[in-house]
């Protein structure tokens, strides 16, 4: 399979090409030349699959330049019970990704399970793999450069710590992320692991890394990759868990199935998006935000106001305090029919600083015709649902899962079934479990007293030229 660029002017290139690289050489995301589709056929074919044989299914249609042998090693080796199945009760069961029914009609697709403890340990172990894979093969060495607003970077940290060839760089936003999740990245002591916060918002520290990323004579000169969701390889990972969940909840073949996603950075709805083209039946897609609401305001109006740092609120679902969502662009490439001189233009609007607007076009009128709806969550909202899913159901939920809850009750359509995601354990946001229920959430065995843990961190500010100079001299 080949990818493209979203912006139409880099050339194709493989899977195992794009797997180190993250953005495109013309600034743009890569993308399948087509989606892999299965037919009804072939997906009845897959019910009842374990979830290492079912990435296997998936991911074997966009990785076929890995020998198939090789990836069924691969993933076997990264989807466990030992490594998934630590957190809960998702260890009484050796489901990788179980799924809890609320009530009829109404399923939670467990997806933090992994060890940290958020659904970005679905496909960032994978990752890790890969990446050890792809640079054995070379003997080359990779520098990662991540930014995080709260779980994309612990997740990839414990997945590549002591990789061989591999250094994490990544970056967060200063003081913006919840006491646990900055003890989680920051208590790391690994020779091969540099944090660093920056003076900003998540959207500050996500322009920094794409900065350096369009600085092609020093990506090549330092070997640089990505392990943000702008990684073709982790959205593809993604893919997977929504045929498992489809499959544990439906029990015919064509059965339609609504998913709701807590968005920030829309990788996680984008994997849906994707699911949906390769021929899942996805009836809707719900896209929830916080107060943080540009992708919720596309999605009602057509107008896409990526917002400033001074316009971007902190809130208490922090891994959404997002204003900026990189794998965006992947949905609009599809809305305008692949036309990668349209996303260019677009995104020269986006990369001023400005803003574009669909909504007297053609396109908008198709987004119906993808799944998408969506709605937002504000402080108050996330703590009503916590409070009103623990009084019905005996479920805590996180932050970021109350906020998709909330959303998904609003969108809920007699006989299909609405699943979900949840995407961390309430034991990352103490805080505010604390004001929603007066206690403390459960906490797994071993992470007690986590936040006491040393911690190393550099503080800076998000400008590329210090980032860059600070890698330069953390590269042996």
């Amino acid at each position: 399979m080949n990818y493209v660029s979203t912006r139409g002017k880099a050339a194709p290139m493989h899977f195992l090409d794009i797997l180190l690289g993250g953005l495109m050489e013309d600034g743009g995301l890569a993308m399948p030349e087509s989606y892999p589709r299965f037919t009804p056929e072939e997906l009845e074919s897959l019910r009842g699959l374990s979830y290492p044989e079912l990435a296997f299914a998936v991911l074997s249609r966009f990785a076929d330049d890995i020998p198939a042998d090789d990836l069924r090693a691969l993933i076997n080796r990264t989807y466990t019970a030992q490594v998934y199945c630590n957190a809960r009760d998702a260890a009484k069961t050796g489901e990788i990704t179980p799924v809890t029914t609320l009530e009829p009609g109404l399923h939670l697709l467990e997806l933090s399970n992994g060890p940290t403890l958020a659904f970005k340990d679905m496909a960032m172990q994978l990752l890790g793999n890969l990446f050890e894979y792809a640079l054995d093969k070379t003997g080359q060495s990779l520098n990662i450069l991540g930014a995080t607003s709260g779980d994309t970077g612990s997740a990839a940290e414990y997945a590549m710590r002591g990789k061989r060839g591999v250094r994490v760089f990544m970056l967060s936003p200063d003081g913006r992320m919840s006491p646990f999740q900055r003890a989680q990245m920051y208590s790391l002591q690994d020779a091969n692991i540099f944090n660093i916060a920056v003076r900003g918002m998540f959207d500050d520290a996500q322009d920094v890394v794409k900065a350096v990323s369009n600085d092609l004579a020093f990506k090549r000169k330092y070997a640089i990759g990505t392990v943000n969701s702008i990684n073709w390889a982790r959205v593809s990972a993604q893919v997977v868990y929504y045929f498992k969940a489809y499959f544990a909840v439906t029990k015919a073949a064509g059965e339609e199935v609504s998913f709701a996603v807590p968005s920030g950075n829309f990788g996680n709805i984008c994997a849906g998006h994707i699911a949906r083209m390769m021929g899942l039946p996805i009836r809707k897609l719900v896209l929830a935000t916080n107060e943080n609401d540009v992708l919720d305001e596309f999605f009602r109006t057509g107008v896409y106001r990526p917002r400033g740092t001074a316009e971007t609120h902190a809130t208490s679902s922090p891994s959404m305090d997002i204003s900026k969502a990189s794998n965006f662009e992947r949905f609009v490439f599809d809305l305008v029919g692949r036309d990668a001189d349209v996303v260019r233009d677009l995104w020269a609007k986006v990369d001023a600083g400005g803003a574009f607007d669909l909504s007297a076009t053609p396109y908008f009128s198709k987004i119906a015709g993808y799944g998408f709806v969506s709605g937002s969550s504000s402080h108050a909202d996330r703590l009503a649902t916590i409070r009103a899913t623990a009084e019905r159901y005996a479920v805590t939920v996180d932050p970021h899962t109350a906020d998709a809850l909330k959303v998904a009750a609003e969108h809920r359509e007699a006989g299909i079934p609405m699943v979900v995601l949840e995407t961390a354990l309430p034991a990352k946001f103490e805080e505010t479990i604390q004001e929603a229920l007066g206690r403390q959430p459960a906490r797994p065995a071993g992470y007690e007293g986590i936040e006491a843990l040393p911690q190393r961190v550099e503080v800076m500010d998000a400008d590329a030229a210090a980032i860059k100079a600070f890698i330069a001299a953390h590269v042996g």
